[in-house]
């Protein structure tokens, strides 16, 4: 089965502040890059944000294709990570509805996918996408 890795960061300045996400996505020798400033958030809200549109972006994948592939997800915010994997309890009801979309975009798309937490230096990349497209003025 072809396994496709995605880095994915939220970064806030301020927490909440200034808010970016980065996507890296590997697909074999294809590397996708994806940078968005997302307003205010603080950097929980702003992990989610990328999770979610990182699932959206990869659901394009036409048809059947996205059910047979298995997608590597990686970050490093471990309360999210902690929440995606059903290891913690969600506490903050703003981001009840991105975990419920989350949630919904995996069971529609997503039969092969996993979560990893990483150190910050392997999702220096992702990290570096969400920081690029805030104004650090």
């Amino acid at each position: 089965m072809e396994s496709i890795v995605v880095y994915v960061s939220g970064v806030s300045l301020g927490n909440p502040g200034p808010a970016g996400v980065g996507i890296l996505v590997i697909d074999g020798e294809v590397a996708t890059e994806t940078s968005l400033a997302i307003g205010n958030a603080d950097v929980n809200f702003a992990t989610y944000y990328a999770v979610m549109t990182a699932l959206e972006n990869l659901k394009e994948v036409p048809g059947e294709e996205t059910k047979l592939k298995h997608f590597d997800f990686k970050l490093d915010n471990e309360m999210v990570y902690l929440q995606l994997t059903n290891q913690k309890e969600i506490k903050e009801p703003g981001l009840v509805p991105f975990f419920i979309a989350v949630h919904n975009l995996l069971v529609s798309s997503f039969t092969n996918i996993s979560f990893a937490l990483v150190p910050q230096a392997e999702n220096e990349k992702a990290i570096n996408l969400a920081k690029a497209v805030l104004d650090t003025k």
